[in-house]
């Protein structure tokens, strides 16, 4: 695993060494065994690099073609790189290296573009085209690799983070306002934005092409549409699926480099230590995160599948103290990041990396399998289900009048919630029940001045929710969006920052393009059977894991937040939030403000989401923003 960076110059300025070294540097955590630059007038690439595959001196990044007319940086893994090398190889390629990296430059000499179609993995890299003076790139399927970029007239420039395009210099800094709106209802920030303004990211499944005229395009390559129904019996495709993970994780154990398993006592995790202790002749390094409360604590869970597969377990206990990290972790996160879990993670990557430098997950089983409780939850029959559609628009108009007496209060934002979730279709009852703040929350907490920041905006918002017509299955619909929203710009985002921090690789088996696309193939009912999500997956591994870990209901990896939060008093909430520093910037209304804290220390309504997001905020802003 690798940081990457590069800049190409549009005006015809030269690009100076001295510019990438300052951007490799902001990005040295991502790539601590060795450093390599590229410069050549108006091109500049550079790379960090974690040695996974091939250790040697000869592949050290950049790479270039035999004539030295294409370069590349590139930050991922390409599993079926050694079937690609000996196709290459077959049609005349020569290659001096054994890593993954030099297959792009002999795919592109091959099939220009349409090479992202046969790379089987996780990635972003950045192609330089010298005789076409042209820059290419591309992200993985579902960016479980990051790329950010600025474009404008006087240069092109791209990293692994947004630090090392503002390492650059002369970029001017300042928040996205809306991706900040964005960001306080999902948690993170949706791809194509950034928190910052003029920066963006390529979305996942794409490539982007930049001309010798500077003309930028940038085209979809790959999607989570839904596949033609798969023919066959429950035990035939259970049994083809258990195949499809056997080999999929078999693929992301090549390594040159130890390597091991996160486990976090749920069945996708222990899962892949099943199949990796198949596969494996030594045992499997396993670490798992618990928490000093009781009820939020999952080790036994992962302690009956480290037992079983006899692994070489390694646990860590964290408590509240554990929250002194937080500048840290916003620090590392560049953007905005409200996910709680990317506590535990950035500690459970921690502790891996003292062992191991990669190590497997179980990251994208539930968005294939429908997994998740709130897709149950948001499926739950209401009365106004059963009335026609556009009675039922009608009957939420008719709620909302008889509404208006409440005026802009807390109750008036319960009972719109509750009416979205009655009246609505599926993506507004979904949505309603997944936003951080809703519509009605943000009237009560935007101050004047974050409404009118919001009411000039310039940026366009990025194409959420997928399409979805009263006649779609909900279920299908739900992981749709979370495979193209949630699972890319959430979940990945917190497994890389966290993993990269610490110089540890981190694969997903559950998110092999190949295994997503024949999840999509099975019925629904497959995949839940009314009362758990994963019906096909637990049924596929019945004879391989604990019979306490098939049958644990659906747990996220999450922190006790609520509790954390009232200790002493609030104490962080109120010297981050309360304080004059966090006031004066007067984006939110400072006595809805006030009452939510002293709700949430007293204990009389539960905050902890929305209050971790505005804190994670103010963080934000005092790191990256202010003066």
């Amino acid at each position: 695993m690798c940081g990457i960076c590069g800049k190409v110059s549009l005006n015809g300025d030269r690009v100076e060494h001295s510019q990438l070294q300052s951007m490799c540097h902001a990005i040295a955590h991502r790539g601590p065994d060795a450093q390599g630059i590229h410069c050549d007038t108006i091109i500049g690439l550079g790379q960090t690099r974690l040695a996974v595959i091939d250790l040697s001196q000869a592949a050290i990044p950049p790479l270039t073609n035999e004539d030295k007319t294409l370069w590349v940086v590139f930050n991922g893994e390409i599993y079926n790189f050694k079937f690609l090398t000996e196709n290459l190889k077959a049609r005349g390629h020569y290659f001096s290296t054994r890593s993954d990296t030099e297959v792009l430059l002999h795919l592109y000499e091959d099939y220009g573009c349409e090479m992202v179609h046969h790379l089987q993995g996780m990635f972003a890299f950045a192609l330089w085209d010298q005789k076409r003076q042209r820059l290419f790139a591309a992200r993985d399927r579902f960016g479980e690799k990051p790329f950010f970029y600025k474009y404008d007239s006087k240069f092109f420039i791209f990293g692994s983070a947004i630090r090392a395009i503002t390492a650059h210099g002369g970029i001017t800094v300042a928040p996205s306002w809306t991706a900040i709106d964005h960001y306080l209802t999902h948690q993170y920030v949706p791809s194509p934005l950034s928190a910052f303004a003029g920066i963006a990211k390529l979305p996942p499944g794409h490539w982007l092409l930049l001309d010798p005229n500077g003309q930028m395009t940038i085209q979809r390559y790959w999607s989570p549409e839904l596949q033609k129904p798969a023919l066959g019996s429950f035990l035939d495709l259970k049994e083809e699926l258990l195949t499809r993970m056997r080999e999929s994780v078999r693929l992301r154990m090549v390594a040159d480099v130890p390597l091991g398993a996160l486990l976090s006592g749920g069945i996708d995790s222990g899962t892949m230590v099943a199949l990796m202790a198949d596969s494996s002749s030594r045992p499997v390094q396993t670490f798992s995160l618990g928490f000093a409360e009781q009820g939020s604590n999952e080790l036994p869970f992962a302690r009956a599948v480290a037992d079983r597969f006899a692994t070489d377990h390694h646990e860590l206990i964290l408590d509240s103290s554990s929250l002194e990290l937080l500048p840290e972790l916003v620090r590392h996160y560049n953007e905005p990041f409200a996910d709680p879990s990317a506590l535990p993670t950035w500690h459970v990557a921690r502790l891996a990396r003292q062992h191991v430098t990669v190590a497997l997950t179980g990251d994208g089983a539930d968005e294939c399998f429908a997994g998740y409780v709130n897709y149950a939850r948001a499926m739950k029959p209401h009365w106004g289900d059963f009335l026609p559609w556009k009675l039922k628009k009608e009957m939420g108009q008719f709620l909302r009048l008889l509404a208006t007496p409440l005026g802009k209060s807390p109750v008036r934002a319960s009972v719109e919630k509750n009416i979205s979730r009655m009246t609505g279709g599926l993506p507004e009852r979904f949505l309603t029940r997944m936003a951080i703040f809703n519509a009605w929350d943000k009237k009560l907490i935007y101050s004047e001045k974050m409404k009118e920041l919001l009411a000039n905006k310039t940026e366009a918002s990025p194409g959420l929710p997928p399409p979805w017509h009263p006649s779609m299955e909900g279920w299908e619909w739900m992981m749709r969006h979370d495979q193209s929203n949630y699972l890319p710009d959430c979940l990945m985002v917190k497994t890389d920052v966290a993993s990269m921090a610490h110089g540890l690789e981190l694969r997903a088996p559950m998110l092999d393009h190949t295994l997503v696309e024949f999840a999509a193939t099975l019925p629904l009912h497959f995949k839940h059977d009314g009362r758990m999500g994963k019906k096909i997956v637990r049924e596929a591994v019945a004879g391989l894991l604990p019979r306490e870990v098939l049958n644990k209901p659906k747990t996220g990896f999450g922190i006790p937040l609520g509790a954390w939060l009232q200790e002493r008093d609030g104490k962080m909430l109120r010297e981050v939030l309360l304080t004059e520093r966090s006031l004066q910037r007067n984006l939110f209304n400072p006595d809805h403000l006030h009452r939510m804290v002293d709700e949430q220390v007293s204990g009389r309504r539960n905050r902890g989401r929305q209050l971790w997001a505005l804190l994670i905020l103010e963080l934000w802003f005092q790191e990256f923003i202010d003066p």
